[in-house]
């Protein structure tokens, strides 16, 4: 009951605070100018679904280029910090024993 009362709490208050931007006249043109880019945008995706499909998977694909390349430096870093660490406690052991 709680997670009711928050999730329709919050839905309430965006769109109080969302009403009472649009008083201002540069925030309802910026509103407006938005919903009719989102509105041809959505109609030529409706009308080349296609497309959208290729659209999408080019996205996802250089999503995945970009995350593994990112991963790969990530892991040769953490590859090249153990082994300064290796380095540095082998010399701090060497020097205990002289």
């Amino acid at each position: 009951m709680g997670k009711r009362k928050l999730f329709l709490g919050v839905m309430i208050g965006a769109t109080v605070g969302g009403l009472v931007t649009l008083f201002d006249k540069d925030t309802r043109s910026y509103s407006k100018e938005k919903l009719s880019t989102a509105k041809s945008g959505t109609s030529y995706l409706m009308k080349h679904p296609s497309e959208a499909v290729h659209s999408i998977r080019t996205v996802f694909d250089t999503f995945n280029r970009n995350f593994t390349t990112g991963a790969e430096k990530t892991i040769d870093a953490l590859e090249q910090v153990e082994a300064t660490l290796d380095k540095v406690a082998n010399k701090n052991e060497a020097n205990r024993i002289e």
